[in-house]
């Protein structure tokens, strides 16, 4: 009984660290490399993914010099069951259950960069789409299914459940408007997001967001309206 007493208490405490806020215009500013700095995100939905869609801006200048993170979301199934994330040379690195794929861009221009990224278990097709435009579809991980109680971070990969961070993988920039679906949306569904009309995300939801910030965090009104 006392254990699960503490239990309890613990689960009620870190519920209450997060905050629940309407995200619309803002946006979380990462100004300095850091390995202590980071945004956790508590998604809505608890329950495995057997699909999913996640879109979101980002705004840096790192591209030409190192690799950063866009969105880790880690589980105890895996550390990488989902994660975006820019590898200088190579371009954005999809990564699902842990298994990778490629899509080759050079750089990122130095401007505000919707991106969007879907994928489904019955074929394992992996979508990416940029500002509104959609790269080579590709495929992984058929028939996987992402864990549950994830541990979604944004500003830092994670190498272990919530941490294992390197500065050197940080992001330094802006962040925002991150929205995720647990389903695979449609071309159409995704020009809707990407010029700012809304959509009833169900995993995460900007205008209802539950957040913590740690380190050098700052929210600030968004710079891509």
């Amino acid at each position: 009984m006392e254990k699960l007493l503490w239990c309890s208490l613990v689960t009620i405490s870190f519920s209450q660290a997060f905050v629940h806020e309407d995200m619309s215009k803002q946006a979380f500013v990462f100004p300095e490399e850091s390995d202590t700095s980071y945004v956790s995100l508590e998604a809505e939905s608890k329950k495995l993914l057997d699909a999913f869609t996640v879109c979101l801006y980002f705004y840096t200048d790192l591209s030409t010099i190192r690799d950063f993170s866009i969105f880790s979301y880690t589980t105890t199934k895996s550390t990488n069951d989902i994660l975006l994330f820019w590898t200088k040379g190579e371009g954005y690195n999809f990564a699902v259950g842990g298994s990778e794929v490629f899509f080759r861009v050079s750089e990122i221009p130095e401007a505000p960069t919707h991106i969007c990224g879907s994928w489904e278990p019955a074929t394992g097709i992996v979508e990416l789409w940029i500002n509104g435009k959609p790269m080579v579809r590709k495929s992984l991980q058929k028939g996987y299914t992402v864990g549950t109680n994830a541990s979604i971070i944004l500003g830092q990969e994670q190498d272990s459940y919530g941490g294992g961070f390197d500065w050197r993988q940080s992001l330094v920039g802006d962040i925002g408007n991150v929205n995720m679906w647990d389903f695979v949306l449609s071309r159409e569904q995704i020009n809707t997001v990407y010029f700012g009309r809304a959509l009833s995300p169900n995993v995460l939801n900007w205008q209802a967001l539950r957040y913590e910030k740690q380190g050098s965090v700052f929210v600030k009104p968004e710079l891509w309206s």
